[in-house]
């Protein structure tokens, strides 16, 4: 199976990961999944996956590929992420932890 870094090892890859607090699991997945759409759109987005933990279904993780740090920030402006920090409130346990990375192998 390939990804977007087999043949460009200059894009920018982002794993993003967040918890739901106990009982907010569903509300957060609807929230999480409402983004995927627009972000389609987004320009320099590559891919733009969402997972859920196997055996945690409370762990939200993005795994996204950008062609550049400055695609990305646009994404973090755009209304649609903006919209979702709202719907966040109140169901997010702790912060989100972004890691921006490249790959080397």
């Amino acid at each position: 199976m390939s990804t977007p870094t087999d043949n460009d090892r200059t894009l920018l890859t982002v794993m993003a990961s967040m918890r739901a607090l106990p009982g907010q699991e569903e509300k957060m997945r609807a929230a999480l999944e409402a983004l995927v759409e627009p972000t389609q759109g987004d320009r320099g987005m590559v891919s733009y996956n969402l997972h859920r933990g196997v055996h945690d279904p409370g762990l939200f993780c993005f795994y996204e590929n950008w062609t550049s740090e400055e695609a990305l920030d646009e994404h973090l402006e755009a209304p649609h992420l903006a919209n979702l920090m709202t719907e966040l409130d109140g169901i997010l346990d702790g912060e989100i932890v972004i890691h921006r990375v490249a790959r080397i192998a």
